[in-house]
């Protein structure tokens, strides 16, 4: 006879009040991502029943996401499958946030469309740009950290809390020279801001767009541009800091003013630069005990692209470990023959050292 503790636990949740096509998704997308979060629990619905069976921990866990996507849209947020693995992972964080503090928060509405923090560590690089003048954003590709920080230049456009934005990047590329490209200087530098114009038409109807840079409010140039100015009551993104040289990143910081706030954004692991130092990588050691100064570091958790781009970063950063590993294997082993090298032409000569070859026993 079984024993009754090994018995299948079964949890019901009704989602009373809301419309399920909303919960579940268009032919049950989001209710399969539930499925595939948690394999080990037996999820079945009938009409707003939504029963859970399985062993207790899983069941429970599983619970818990259908309890936060109730809630959710409960309240009116619009769920996509990317929202939900956010949600599960913010769930499995021991003392974390509830994913419906984290995703509830809208920071634009454009056009149907509201952007907003999708992880528990994109809600904390949105709250530090809130509260501090200079952050920077540093994190692997797809982790929204340039996204986030232009929603909130929007954002604080909008409320008038500043009178202009400004958007700037290093032209730098790896292998690549504005010299050797065709056209005029503007049809060289335009290709590396693309990605900034393209995210401005994105929040903003894009024939307003126009208007605001030909007006001067909205400012989209090259990172060479900002020599030699004071930007006051402005709010400055500086994207792909990582290719920022040690001079470049003191120069831009140097330009802040009153009531301007900056955030600078970068990947450290893909540094374009040709030689020389990272002015992103420095500054983390430069200026990391300085208030109102705060860096946010984004991991591969905090990918909001497809899921394949997390499992890249992670792959590469293990690969990188895996590098540095060797080389301090090899630095150490070479320094250990150095050090020996060094012991041996110190040791003082003995009396047999100085005979002939051939007198030697």
């Amino acid at each position: 006879m079984s024993d009754s503790s090994d018995s299948p636990v079964v949890e019901r949740v009704y989602a009373d009040g809301i419309a399920m096509v909303q919960l579940l998704g268009p032919q049950d997308r989001l209710l399969r991502v539930v499925e595939r979060e948690h394999p080990d629990v037996d999820v079945h619905v009938r009409g707003n029943e939504i029963t859970l069976t399985g062993d207790a921990a899983p069941v429970a866990a599983a619970k818990a996401l259908v309890d936060e996507l109730i809630s959710m849209t409960r309240a009116g947020q619009g769920l996509d499958p990317a929202d939900v693995v956010s949600s599960n992972r913010m769930l499995r964080t021991e003392g974390g946030p509830r994913p419906s503090e984290v995703l509830g928060e809208a920071i634009l509405s454009s056009r149907g469309k509201i952007i907003r923090p999708k992880t528990a560590g994109q809600k904390a690089y949105v709250d530090a740009i809130e509260e501090n003048t200079i952050v920077f954003g540093i994190g692997p590709a797809g982790t929204g950290k340039t996204y986030l920080a232009m929603a909130k230049a929007v954002q604080a456009l909008q409320r008038k809390e500043v009178s202009r934005i400004i958007l700037t990047r290093p032209a730098v590329e790896a292998g690549e020279r504005l010299g050797f490209l065709p056209g005029t200087l503007n049809d060289k530098i335009d290709p590396y801001l693309r990605p900034l114009y393209d995210a401005l038409n994105e929040m903003l109807d894009p024939e307003l767009v126009p208007k605001l840079m030909a007006s001067g409010t909205i400012e989209v140039a090259p990172l060479a541009y900002m020599r030699g100015r004071t930007l006051n009551d402005s709010f400055v993104v500086l994207d792909e800091a990582q290719n920022t040289t040690p001079e470049q990143m003191k120069m831009f910081l140097t330009r802040l003013g009153f009531g301007t706030r900056m955030v600078v954004t970068g990947d450290i692991t893909q540094v374009d630069l040709p030689q020389g130092a990272s002015g992103l990588r420095l500054v983390t050691r430069v200026l990391g005990d300085i208030d109102d100064i705060h860096f946010a570091y984004l991991t591969s958790d905090d990918v909001v692209r497809h899921t394949l781009v997390g499992r890249i970063v992670d792959a590469y950063s293990e690969y990188d470990e895996r590098r540095l590993a060797a080389r301090r294997e090899r630095d150490e082993a070479s320094e250990f023959a150095n050090r020996a090298e060094r012991r041996s032409a110190a040791r003082p000569a003995g009396p047999r050292d100085h005979l002939p070859k051939r007198g030697r026993a």
